[in-house]
């Protein structure tokens, strides 16, 4: 697994909350841009994660964004998922 060294989206808001501060319309769009990409790709391998949520998404210091939690994620092996 690779290394996000700027903890989850989920401390990263509660770091902005404590603080009192707010993240910038930019860093929004870049953070949701990125995770789109993401579910994209999964989903081109015909995986569904499941279990989005902040916790669930992992940030570098770079500000790059990575999903994780694959533990309920489902492959799609016949078009339409039942679950």
């Amino acid at each position: 697994m690779e290394m996000a060294d700027g903890g989850d989206l989920l401390q990263a808001i509660e770091k902005h909350k404590k603080a009192r501060t707010k993240f910038s319309e930019k860093q929004i769009w870049h953070y949701f841009v990125q995770i789109v990409r993401g579910l994209k790709a999964l989903h081109e391998l015909k995986i569904v994660h499941r279990d989005i949520k902040c916790a669930n998404i992992f940030l570098t210091k770079e500000g790059v964004v990575k999903l994780g939690d694959l533990n309920v994620s489902k492959v799609a092996k016949a078009g339409l998922m039942k679950t």
